[in-house]
């Protein structure tokens, strides 16, 4: 069993116009053991940016801790909050950051840029990005005969 199925989790973003949707599973559990039912997963970071973490539970709650601190930071320094491509980008450069200890979460972003311009992005736990377009053109190339 992988670390990253250890506690258990679910996440999936998708794109509308002009909106996105996340969503996730409540459910904590050790392996088969249930432990919680309501346990967070999906977390707002400011009005249009959201942030859900699947994997390891504790390493999600730290890594939450750290983006909002950095959120803090950077809002304090530029008097504004982070578009999503920004946040991404904090994001990716933090899990790169401890790529030899990696945190075990696998990140999912979903925001609105501007014009109210829907973004989500994954990221594995080192904080390669895998962004929607990228989704698209692999579905083109894979299905194309």
């Amino acid at each position: 069993m992988s670390i990253f199925e250890y506690n258990g989790s679910a996440l999936v973003a998708m794109v509308g116009k002009n909106c996105f949707a996340i969503a996730s599973d409540r459910r904590l559990g050790v392996q088969l053991q249930t432990i919680a039912t309501d346990f967070q997963r999906i977390s707002k970071i400011h009005d249009r940016v959201f942030l859900g973490l699947s994997g390891l539970a504790t390493d999600a709650q730290t890594l939450y801790q750290r983006l909002v601190f950095r959120h803090k930071l950077y809002q304090l320094r530029e008097e504004r909050d982070m578009k999503p491509e920004t946040f991404a980008n904090l994001v990716s450069a933090l899990l790169y950051e401890k790529r030899f200890g990696p945190y075990f979460c696998q990140p999912v972003i979903a925001g609105l840029g501007d014009e109210d311009k829907p973004f989500i992005c994954t990221m594995d736990s080192i904080g390669a990005k895998n962004p929607r377009n990228c989704l698209k053109r692999f579905r083109k190339l894979s299905f194309h005969q």
